[in-house]
């Protein structure tokens, strides 16, 4: 994938330096759980809607760890196991639209470099196609 102008980014590890390390996969997970904290759609599904905190922090450390930063999600939460993880919740196409509605926009917001976003675009389409688990 290529900006014009710029170097493919072809693998996770340059991705999470081109979007900006850590910093940047905080800031879309915060805007991210903005959306979902006003969505009652997802707010239905979440155990503790009130509490996002925990699921900030861990949503943070597993996407920077998988776009190629610190291996901090393994080493506190072991393998990311996301289907085993969502199972308990009930993920439909409502869900799974307003989810990547919600993401899409915090990336959108946070005006990566193009080819980080085309990466994580797609990424997060097949990810949430994946965690549907209700017809």
């Amino acid at each position: 994938m290529l900006d014009e102008g710029s170097t493919p980014i072809e693998d996770a590890d340059s991705v999470f330096a081109a979007a900006g390390g850590l910093p940047f996969f905080v800031a879309l997970v915060d805007r991210f759980y903005a959306g979902v904290a006003a969505d009652p759609v997802l707010l239905a599904i979440y155990p503790e809607p009130a509490d996002l905190a925990g699921a900030r922090y861990r949503l943070s450390l597993f996407l920077a760890q998988y776009w190629g930063g610190p291996r901090t999600y393994d080493a506190e939460r072991g393998h990311p196991r996301l289907r085993m993880r969502h199972a308990p919740f009930a993920i439909g196409p409502a869900e799974r639209d307003a989810w990547l509605q919600h993401m899409n926009a915090a990336i959108a917001a946070l005006e990566p470099p193009a080819a980080v976003r085309a990466r994580l675009e797609a990424y997060f389409e097949n990810v949430a196609e994946g965690m549907r688990n209700r017809p």
